[in-house]
């Protein structure tokens, strides 16, 4: 989130797209409606379901799944033919003067560059016009047919009205309403969740988001942003400490085989990022770090550029024996993971499997699947009992970057531990075992620099130590650092989460702190209540919410500003600035989006390394970057293409119908592709608000149970009545994937649109339910397609094709499970 849940009261507008935040964020949601009862805050829902947060909509659009980039490039469009943006905050704070390559083009689907045996493009053409000191140039006008601005503009200009609805099935007026109603109730906040991101176009639906916002100039104010809803209280903590398979702690790029020494890195990456893997690697290994040896980067095992690491690739490589051990700590993916046949697959041919958990899981007993064989699979399976949420101190990150420890209620039972004493458990027996090993790959372990006693030591690591005095930073050697700009770039500071330096300043833990009274500016802001990532700012790009001279905006509420009497940037927020006394006539004041390349809001995603001006360039070809701006694999702007399994044909570009880099099947053997005329109805899942996400919790809970006590397929009354089938029947729903058996609901919450002049039917079903716990239940990850967005991994579960048709008889009753591990 760029902004913070209290920080949602001071909205006039929100955009809800690809989230059911009234069920699914029911304590957050209270802001919303706060807004909206006391202040006329408009709610705009969109969504294929009509959920809870339809209900309390001011506008609710019924969008075919997967077609959100279209839907968000139909705003765009109407808003620049109809002038509705902020110009001055895009020409100040967005990359809309930057002058692109003359020889970018885009075409019958296909950006420059395009390899079509790759799967890939060469992105050289999406870069900007530089000049003699690796700047971008800069147009004088937006009209310039160059510029990034008049790029978007003809970009989006096929995604008139008519054609937002020929392919989203939301009627044309509508759309207008909802554009017109966004850009002139500002501050307008953009909130979403895995209905957007569950896509093979995933990325490019959250840049139509960025785009939006840029041109609203709805970012850095109060009541803005552009705002992931997590979908679980420690997720957004997990993502900072590097849990994705791309990232180190801190959102740092994760070093692949194309960068085997520090400078290769920071050649890729950019002296910001360098300066802050320095100050990981000295926390990682301590003394053992040094310039000499690049402060033991060579330890850090190096990912082959070319694989895919991301779950679904897991189980492949178990399939196919590359994979042996796998361990796995709070999940359950023979319940969450798509395409469940390929899953249960590669479970089967591992070696070991190590399960750490709460309880005993579908994962943890995956050989007891309905219709396996235990007889035939060999896997060994070790069940580690980990502790409870409330069973274990530690800190929790919730969506807005707030961090805030929560004490030990109970003891764990039995011999049930928290998952860092495991970690820390197993650890420490690897190093005894290979104490005396000469073997050069034990060195890392051998050698790490790991003495935690308590979950508070892995805070304060967290945060980082002065290892020698820094009279800047007034810090003796041995100090807590105190926040972000006092990490060093040359080994003298150390820092195992660069984010999170400055949580443990003075030697006091602040994600204790609950002053839940004072609020400066009344903005929902109170800094004295926990701590929030970097530095205790709760509002990101809050520079963006002054203008050119440092003054905030007319009609928004003021957050920060730059001091002329003082000489530097004050406010009730802590300002999101490079330096706080450099002023709004200094290039640092002007860089309200310090942490990109450019130093502005990217509304074309392009190719560039901003030179570090501090760095020796004189006898180098290619400048030392200060940072590197992240390009998409897709596109350097969103491009509305079909699910993999559509209903409809790509209308704006037949020929590249579905995403172009874009690899599946990746298994043929195992990942089939279903077709409309077998599978004639599009498949959407989510959650309920009474089970939790793969329910091994929550379906352990007899009360929760009784409330919703089984799966259902929801389908409209014109598919009910079209197949024969009431609330309450049996239906089968297949995919190409598998087929099974559940109750129907014939509700109108879901309703078929009208996409390219054919009715699209759309079903829903819940993927809260496996075949262990109190409430067994069909998964509908049997159905699902494990076809993922090309950047991030994520898979489209929001859109797979499949059949319903009336059950014979209802499907075998499964026998009672579930205890505790």
């Amino acid at each position: 989130m760029t902004n913070h849940w209290a920080d949602m009261q001071n909205a006039r507008t929100f955009l809800v797209e690809g989230s059911n935040v009234a069920e699914n964020h029911p304590m957050a949601f209270k802001w919303i409606r706060k807004a909206q009862q006391e202040n006329g805050a408009k709610i705009i829902h969109v969504d294929p379901r009509f959920t809870r947060t339809s209900a309390t909509a001011d506008m609710y659009a019924r969008i075919r799944p997967g077609t959100d980039a279209a839907f968000l490039n139909t705003m765009i469009h109407h808003i620049l033919v109809h002038k509705l943006y902020d110009e001055d905050f895009v020409t100040t704070h967005t990359n809309a003067l930057f002058l692109i390559q003359p020889d970018f083009a885009f075409h019958d689907g296909l950006f420059s560059g395009y390899d079509e045996e790759k799967h890939a493009y060469d992105t050289k053409s999406w870069g900007y016009q530089l000049d003699g000191k690796g700047k971008p140039r800069v147009a004088t006008s937006l009209d310039d047919p160059h510029c990034v601005f008049a790029q978007l503009k003809s970009f989006v200009s096929r995604y008139d009205l008519a054609t937002g609805e020929r392919i989203t099935g939301i009627p044309a007026s509508q759309i207008q309403e909802i554009a017109e109603t966004f850009a002139r109730n500002r501050p307008g906040t953009i909130l979403y969740a895995l209905g957007m991101t569950q896509h093979t176009t995933g990325v490019q639906g959250i840049r139509g988001f960025t785009i939006l916002q840029l041109l609203l100039g709805n970012l850095g104010k109060p009541g803005s942003g552009v705002n992931a809803l997590r979908g679980e209280p420690n997720v957004q903590g997990a993502c900072d400490m590097g849990v994705l398979n791309n990232y180190l702690p801190g959102y740092m790029d994760y070093p692949s085989h194309t960068e085997p020494t520090l400078e290769a890195y920071t050649m890729k990456n950019g002296t910001g990022d360098r300066r802050f893997l320095v100050n990981m690697l000295k926390a990682f290994y301590g003394d053992y770090a040094t310039p000499a040896n690049d402060f033991c980067y060579a330890w850090l095992p190096k990912k082959d550029a070319a694989k895919n690491y991301g779950t679904l690739s897991i189980f492949e490589d178990a399939l196919t024996d590359k994979l042996k051990l796998l361990w796995i700590v709070g999940q359950n993916p023979a319940v969450t993971t798509p395409n469940l046949n390929m899953t249960f697959a590669g479970l089967d041919k591992l070696d070991t499997l190590v399960i750490q958990e709460i309880w005993e899981t579908e994962t943890a007993t995956f050989w007891k699947r309905p219709g396996a064989d235990p007889k035939s699979i060999q896997t060994e399976v070790f069940l580690l009992p980990a502790a409870f949420f409330m069973e274990k101190n530690g800190t929790i990150t919730n969506s807005g970057g707030l961090i805030q420890w929560r004490n030990k209620a109970v003891n764990p039972p039995g011999k049930a531990l928290p998952d860092g004493e495991v970690v820390d458990y197993v650890f420490r027996r690897i190093r005894d075992l290979s104490h005396e090993s000469r073997d050069p790959r034990d060195e890392p372990i051998q050698k790490a620099r790991w003495t935690y006693l308590s979950a508070e030591d892995v805070l304060k690591e967290m945060n980082g130590y002065a290892l020698k005095d820094q009279p800047d930073a007034n810090l003796k050697a041995g100090d807590l650092i105190t926040k972000v700009a006092d990490l060093k770039p040359d080994g003298s500071t150390s820092s195992g989460a660069w984010l999170y330096a400055g949580i443990f300043a003075g030697g006091n833990n602040l994600s204790k702190r609950r002053d839940s009274r004072t609020d400066p500016g009344n903005l929902g802001i109170y800094p004295g209540f926990a701590w929030t990532w970097p530095n205790n700012m709760r509002v990101l790009y809050n520079r963006a919410s002054c203008d050119r001279h440092g003054k905030p905006y007319p009609g928004s509420k003021p957050i920060v500003w730059w001091d002329e009497k003082a000489g530097k940037w004050t406010g009730y927020d802590l300002p999101d600035v490079p330096k706080i006394t450099d002023g709004p006539d200094t290039p640092n004041g002007v860089r309200a989006f310090h942490m990109n390349a450019e130093g502005v809001g990217r509304l074309f995603a392009a190719v560039y390394k901003d030179p570090d001006d501090k760095a020796d360039n004189a006898r180098r070809d290619s400048p030392i970057p200060r940072d590197v701006g992240y390009v998409p694999k897709d596109g350097p702007l969103p491009e509305m293409y079909e699910p993999v399994e559509s209903p409809v044909e790509n209308v704006l570009h037949p020929k590249v119908r579905t995403n172009p880099t874009l690899k599946y099947p990746r298994v043929p053997s195992h990942q089939p592709i279903g077709t409309a005329d077998k599978f004639p109805y599009v498949l959407m899942t989510s959650t309920v608000a009474e089970h939790w996400c793969g329910g091994s919790s929550t379906r352990n809970i007899p009360w929760l149970n009784e409330l919703i006590p089984e799966p259902v397929v929801e389908i409209p009354p014109s598919l009910g009545a079209k197949i024969g089938v009431k609330s309450g029947d049996f239906v089968t729903i297949s995919s190409a994937r598998g087929a099974l058996t559940v109750k129907a609901l014939v509700t109108p919450r879901m309703r078929p649109v009208k996409a390219d002049g054919k009715e699209v039917t759309i079903v829903w079903m819940p993927y809260n339910w496996g075949f262990a716990g109190l409430s067994p239940g069909a998964s509908v990850n049997h159905l699902t397609i494990d076809a993922t967005d090309p950047g991030a991994g994520t898979q489209e579960t929001k859109a797979c094709l499949v059949n319903v048709v009336k059950a014979d008889r209802p499907p075998p009753k499964a026998p009672e499970a579930g205890r505790r591990a």
